[in-house]
């Protein structure tokens, strides 16, 4: 939500952005008074406190059964006398692996479910295989009660698996079988090259074995894998989102713990910034009980995971069984792919941002840059899109500029009116604007261009962190766009530095930095020479801060996005340039000034209630002192 302004007066609309940009970063974590307070309270806690909190989300505790030794046949016979009727299938713990050119998923005979998913043309930042699934990370099963009153997960049952094709497509079946005719089972159907899994859950005789007086539950937990470099970075845009309601979209909180309950939902996606997980259902399950847990503090290397999401949804048996058909989704947040999936919606996981911000991103910015990326190198497509964009809201700062060439000229008569009226302010309030309406000239008319480019500016800063395509794609020695660039680092901790800028020195920012100082001296140089008006922000306080907030808070920002301001701010230095020695002239903004000031002006609505206002306060100021 931010990016720096073209003219002198829109710097007030520049700071605004900043201010916003960081109000939104700061809420989604808590303060360090926060975190001190909670770190405080939590070594209060009791130890049986504290393991139940840090313990991994669940929807319902449900009793599980015992890991049991399947070499000791006395322990089989207890686990088989435990579940009942489930117990006809054989205890087996081995795996199942099925794999297409994108995908390879490992499915576990213990509880028929999902154990391993790996993306086969990604890598981390380490150059690691990309896994959404991996070590227990994530778990998926049902609970349900029998008949009997047994209370069963099938994360504790054993299945028989059966790996066959249809066609091209590889399909797993999994059951949990009570006879050899009566069984739950999990279906999954691979299709070559393809991300989404088609995954059935049904029952087939077990109306008289499943109690359908007691509730259903379908419960999904997942804690994020670390991908990036920098889990903070990352952490920031892993979220849960939710389709709901017939299409509509919305997240749960990426910076706290959250939870909720919604209706209606279509699919559920455990989002990791640039991978996701998704649970998709052809039939909208009704009642869906969400929550998320952030697992991330501080930057560390070796923080493993980003946040641990859960899922419950009750599920309903339809003549005493059970039907479901559902999709698993596992791949990357890639607009081309995702939207290879229309009736699903699933390119609404990555966030563009809200309204029409979100609408300029889908819409124009990625399938632009995508196009110059098709045949330009990424870092090359950044930079001609960023010509291209400024050299589009050149009309925006010529207006900007125009507006500030005629405050110039009009500064001898303002001094004079403030020398005249020093001891009135609401007087010199007066003069100053019957000054402008007679000249023609608005103060307010540099930040309204300003105002009219924040769509542009806040799309793109959503454009770069949200885009797959600069993801591990380098550009002279940043080797990753869609993160920092690091020329220097430090292991050493150290305290407040560490905390706001990193343990790392990124070039672009810099490079920014020093782009916007030059850039807000030239349009702010005047401004301090006039006196100050009352209310208005200081302008040589605002030349400073706003290069040290982009230093410091683009540290640890995608290198893309820095390398989009420094060669913005580079552009519009150059534009501003040519207008002032090339296109503007002085002497012809200041007659044209005089010949406005000879026309009769009339005043709008709000300027005679303005004047009139001022007008009575002046009076009721004089009868005052009398």
């Amino acid at each position: 939500m931010e990016e720096k302004k073209l003219d002198i007066n829109s710097i007030i609309g520049f700071v605004l952005i900043f201010g916003i940009l960081l109000g939104w970063m700061y809420l989604r974590k808590p303060t360090p008074e926060e975190l001190a307070a909670e770190k405080a309270e939590q070594e209060q806690i009791e130890a049986a406190e504290k393991k139940e909190e840090t313990a991994p989300l669940v929807a319902n505790e449900k009793p599980t059964t015992p890991t049991i030794d399947l070499q000791d046949s006395t322990a089989v016979a207890n686990y088989k006398s435990a579940i009942g009727a489930f117990g006809f299938t054989k205890p087996s713990e081995g795996t199942t692996t099925f794999e297409n050119e994108v995908l390879y998923l490992e499915v576990a005979n213990k509880g028929g479910q999902i154990i391993e998913a790996k993306m086969k043309e990604f890598v981390t930042y380490d150059s690691i295989p990309v896994h959404l699934v991996k070590d227990g990370n994530a778990n998926f099963g049902l609970s349900f009660t029998t008949n009997d009153n047994r209370v069963l997960n099938t994360q504790e049952l054993y299945f028989e698996p059966s790996l066959t094709t249809s066609g091209d497509n590889k399909v797993l079946s999994m059951k949990a079988k009570v006879s050899n005719n009566q069984f739950l089972e999990y279906r999954y159907e691979m299709k070559p090259s393809d991300y989404l899994v088609e995954f059935t859950i049904r029952s087939q005789g077990l109306n008289g074995v499943l109690n359908a007086s007691k509730p259903i539950d379908l419960e999904w937990n997942l804690k994020g894998i670390r991908h990036n470099k920098s889990v903070q970075y990352e952490n920031r845009y892993t979220e849960m989102m939710y389709n709901y309601e017939g299409g509509k979209i919305d997240y749960l909180s990426a910076g706290s713990d959250d939870d909720d309950i919604e209706e209606d939902v279509k699919w559920v996606s455990y989002k990791q910034h640039f991978f996701t997980s998704i649970l998709i259902t052809d039939k909208n399950f009704k009642t869906v009980d969400i929550r998320s847990k952030n697992l991330v503090e501080e930057e560390s290397k070796e923080t493993a995971f980003t946040k641990e999401f859960a899922t419950s949804i009750p599920l309903e048996l339809e003549g005493g069984e059970l039907s479901e058909s559902l999709n698993w989704y596992y791949g990357p947040t890639d607009i081309k792919v995702l939207s290879t999936y229309e009736e699903y919606g699933l390119e609404d996981t990555i966030y563009f941002g809200w309204g029409i911000f979100g609408w300029i991103n889908r819409y124009i910015f990625n399938p632009f840059y995508n196009f110059l990326s098709s045949f330009l190198p990424y870092g090359i497509a950044i930079i001609i899109m960023t010509i291209i964009v400024r050299l589009a809201l050149s009309p925006v700062t010529y207006k900007s500029y125009l507006s500030q060439a005629k405050m110039k000229v009009l500064k001898p008569e303002i001094t004079e009116i403030n020398e005249k009226h020093k001891d009135n302010a609401m007087k010199k309030q007066q003069e100053t604007m019957k000054l402008y309406n007679k000249a023609g000239v608005s103060p307010m008319s540099g930040c309204i261009p300003a105002l009219m480019q924040l769509p542009i500016f806040y799309a793109l800063f959503m454009f770069f962190p949200s885009s797959f395509a600069l993801r591990q794609k380098s550009f002279l020695w940043a080797d990753d766009l869609s993160s920092y660039d690091s020329i220097f680092q430090w292991t050493t901790n150290i305290p407040v530095i560490s905390t706001f800028y990193g343990n790392h020195v990124s070039l672009f920012p810099i490079l920014a930095s020093i782009a916007i100082f030059f850039y807000m001296r030239m349009t702010t140089g005047q401004s301090m020479q006039m006196q100050q008006q009352p209310g208005m922000p200081n302008m040589k306080f605002i030349m400073y801060l706003s290069p040290l907030i982009m230093l410091v808070f683009f540290n640890r920002y995608a290198s893309g996005l820095s390398l989009y301001y420094f060669i913005s701010n580079l552009i519009t230095i150059f534009i501003m340039l040519a207008i002032k020695n090339y296109i503007l002239d002085d002497t012809k903004i200041h007659a044209q000034i005089q010949e406005n000031k000879k026309k009769p002006k009339k005043e709008n609505k709000f300027q005679r209630k303005m004047r009139e206002m001022m007008e009575q306060a002046e009076e009721q100021k004089k009868t005052g002192k009398r």
